[in-house]
Parts: C-alpha cells; structure tokens; sequence
C-alpha cells in the first residue's frame, strides 16, 4: 500500500474531488470481481475516483475501507453515500493529480 498522504495532500485531494461526478456505482451486485476490476481500471486512468453507494448505503463506512485496500489505493472521504479514493499512477509522466 501506499504510504500515508500528508494533511495538506488530503486537504487538495478533497477539493479536487469536489468537482468530480462518480464514475461508478455500487450496486445491488455489490464489490463483484468485474466491480473490482473496473475500479482498478479506473484508478489507473484517473488517479481520483468517486464511487457512489447505490446500495449498501448502511454498509459503506466498513465497505470504503475494504475497496481501498483490495485495490492498493486510499480512502480519501466518505461524504453522503460517496466515497472518494486516490492511489497515485506509478509513471510520473502519466500522472494527472499533482499533490
């Protein structure tokens, strides 16, 4: 896993997730394999994914965790029924969150 972000990259982290829209959503199939491996698809294009708890609402303080560390990547926030991860691309030149 990644090693712990600083307050103030958290603090940038939270601000730039305030402009995204999820990219996905967790549904009544919940974290499938095909669900994981999309989010892992999708962190490694974005860096800063935003996942939206169409069901297992009451589940998603322990579920954000779980996601995070089955990917490699952090959790960010938990606001409403969204959470917000970040696991940085390991090429520099591919990145797109500079923190």
């Amino acid at each position: 896993m990644n090693e712990p972000l600083s307050n103030s990259a958290i603090s940038k982290l939270k601000r730039l997730a305030q402009k995204l829209e999820p990219v996905l959503f967790l549904g009544k199939s919940g974290a499938s394999d095909s669900f994981m491996k999309s989010f892992d698809e999708v962190l490694g294009q974005h860096e800063l994914v935003k996942i939206k708890f169409a069901a297992f609402k009451d589940e998603r303080k322990t579920l954000a965790p779980q996601l995070a560390e089955k990917t490699g990547s952090q959790l960010i926030w938990i606001v409403g029924h969204v959470a917000v991860f970040y696991r940085q691309q390991p090429d520099p030149e591919k990145r797109k969150v500079a923190i």
